[in-house]
């Protein structure tokens, strides 16, 4: 079987009287991309930040490589790189500039940093766009370096939180062939989107979460063969089945 690198164990999060994650386990294996999927307010952001050691969970506890994100969250932390939704990037500075201050903020110092930050503008083919203001970019291109930046310092595990929204059918491509490249390379990933493609593209397993609860959770195919043929049957099919119609915002 493969070796566990993740495994989340009964995690629970309240705000006041809501309940955000009830009860939440599961497990990702090494070189495993996660699918983590759910409409609006299912849990998903705050599963997500209760991994990367931002909030401490109510109960239950995760290990990251054997660390536990409550009594260890620092070694956990050095473990995750994280490519969120929201674009965090300056828009003033280079894509170059935007990668070597992010880079130090994980730690990386002198000539290291320079040299990933370039090793990893060449893997999202933003080379030639080094020196060039990232106020200037594309939404895909800002989503690649979103993805670059994450990357610095080397991490074991990227949490990918929706890093297609919005772009262009090329960079979602580019996007897709590096996640798949990093796969191959034995990175772990947990990985959560709206397009319900993508997760039967890229994900070797997918958890649906509803309400604070996992409620299905296997490969893609076996989830669309829970209510038909796998080859008719999309998993879009299935979310909206167990989740059902109603809107959500």
């Amino acid at each position: 079987m493969p070796e566990e690198f993740l495994v989340a164990q009964d995690l629970h999060k309240s705000f006041s009287a809501d309940k955000a994650v009830d009860g939440v386990s599961f497990t990702i294996h090494t070189g495993e991309i996660f699918g983590l999927l759910g409409p609006n307010g299912a849990g998903k952001t705050t599963t997500i930040r209760m991994l990367s050691t931002v909030l401490e969970p109510d109960r239950g506890d995760a290990t990251i490589g054997g660390h536990s994100i409550r009594r260890d969250a620092d070694a956990a932390r050095k473990l995750i790189g994280v490519c969120p939704q929201e674009l965090a990037l300056y828009q003033d500075l280079s894509a170059l500039a935007n990668m070597i201050f992010f880079g130090r903020m994980v730690g990386l110092t002198g000539k290291e940093v320079r040299v990933q930050a370039m090793a990893h503008l060449e893997l999202v083919g933003l080379t030639e766009k080094a020196k060039s203001k990232v106020g200037k970019f594309s939404g895909g291109m800002k989503r690649r370096i979103n993805l670059a930046i994450a990357l610095m310092g080397h991490p074991e595990l990227l949490f990918l939180d929706e890093p297609t929204v919005g772009i262009d059918p090329q960079s979602r491509n580019n996007i897709y062939q590096t996640i798949e490249d990093l796969r191959d390379k034995g990175i772990t990933i947990l990985y959560t989107t709206h397009y319900m493609e993508e997760a039967d593209r890229l994900c070797d397993r997918v958890a649906i979460m509803d309400g604070g609860k996992i409620i299905a959770m296997d490969t893609p195919h076996q989830l669309r063969s829970r209510i038909g043929s796998p080859e008719t049957v999309t998993l879009e099919d299935v979310f909206l089945k167990l989740t059902g119609r109603n809107l959500r915002d």
